[in-house]
């Protein structure tokens, strides 16, 4: 199979200069192709599909300038190289700005230009490598979901299962040994389903599948819901829930179900994290276009040099003598990933021996988008 041919265009009104460029480029392999004019420039763009175009700035018609505007639009892996006998300071800026690669001012030698060439190519063979790698990389995370729900989870469901016979007697009589060394297995099996389940979810944002799901809803339904879900667990830790919804408008732009994998991270970690007898305050508030939703606790909080990083994922903060909470270390980087897709924020304020807050910034909505 016959390699293709590097194509070069050059674009400049003067036939000497187009003349020129053509035969140093011939004689390096290239295919050569010109263009008279910015209007005949840009057809050939189109029809041909350069790797490399050489651009005189200063032409009748459409400048070199707007061709630049144009070819990032058109294709922004074609490489484009900047030739003009009025080169100044500003206009080299200007075309930087514009995605131009390179500059070469007039007159130049046929060396310069086969080495601005050169470099130039290779800044597309880059180019394109990452675009293939970026292209791979998200194949492989695609296969990868795939292979972790069908390959992996079906038959971890399928032990857990198992084990519920085992320790129902169904299969026989099991003594106390026996049992324990069963349960331990399946909170094992329970710790692993859950790395799993949360590895599906990143690598669900990731590829921006909430964004199609968005509809006007209420804060205060969502908040309501999920205490009445909790009461059981902040019970068993001596725990208060205390809501305080808003006294006007509470709609905005969500996904129910990850809105609500959000606050049900961020209340379940309040009651874990808390100290007996103590409180968690859910307050939502009007902040400008924003509704700004409050989960504060009176637990252990949070040192000031674990704040920055506990928003990224797998990251643990060591709890000293506090009980003992198992998670995956992915809960508060899937609500920010979450809280992103929405267009808010998550922010978070701690001391630590006095509880922490964090706050979840989310649009406000109006109420007659509100659908039934």
């Amino acid at each position: 199979m016959l390699k293709k041919k590097t194509v070069i265009l050059v674009i400049d009104d003067e036939e000497s200069m187009r003349d020129a460029c053509s035969q140093i480029l011939l004689k390096e392999g290239f295919q050569a192709e010109t263009a008279e004019d910015g209007l005949v420039g840009l057809q050939k763009i189109k029809e041909i599909k350069p790797d490399l175009v050489l651009i005189d700035l200063k032409m009748p018609g459409i400048s070199g300038m707007e061709i630049l505007e144009q070819l990032r639009e058109a294709d922004p892996n074609i490489i484009s190289v900047v030739i003009t006998g009025y080169a100044t300071v500003e206009s080299a800026v200007e075309a930087m700005k514009k995605g131009a690669y390179d500059f070469l001012p007039k007159p130049f030698t046929p060396e310069e230009l086969r080495i601005i060439v050169s470099r130039g190519l290779e800044r597309r063979k880059l180019v394109l490598e990452t675009e293939s790698l970026r292209r791979e990389k998200k194949l492989m995370e695609e296969n990868f979901i795939t292979m972790v729900s069908h390959q992996l989870r079906s038959p971890l469901v399928a032990i857990q299962q198992y084990f519920e016979v085992i320790l129902a007697g169904m299969v026989g009589k099991v003594d106390k040994k026996q049992k324990e060394m069963v349960l331990r297995a399946r909170e094992r099996m329970e710790g692993l389903l859950n790395l799993i389940n949360d590895w599906l979810d990143v690598a669900r944002l990731d590829s921006g599948q909430i964004i199609d799901k968005l509809k006007p809803l209420s804060l205060k339904k969502i908040i309501r819901k999920l205490i009445k879900e909790m009461e059981p667990l902040a019970q068993q830790n001596d725990i208060s829930l205390e809501f305080k919804p808003p006294s006007e408008s509470d709609l905005v732009q969500g996904d129910e179900e990850t809105l609500g994998q959000v606050f049900s991270n961020l209340i379940t970690n309040a009651i874990g994290y808390n100290k007996p007898n103590g409180r968690v305050m859910i307050t939502i508030k009007e902040n400008k276009d924003f509704l700004a939703t409050e989960v504060q606790d009176t637990g252990i909080g949070i040192s000031k040099q674990h704040l920055p990083f506990i928003f990224d994922q797998f990251y643990r903060v060591s709890r000293g003598e506090s009980r003992k909470i198992r998670g995956t270390g992915l809960g508060l980087s899937i609500a920010k990933k979450i809280v992103d897709a929405h267009g808010g924020s998550i922010q978070v304020s701690s001391e630590l021996g006095k509880g922490s807050t964090f706050t979840v910034l989310l649009p406000k909505t109006e109420k007659d988008t509100l659908t039934s």
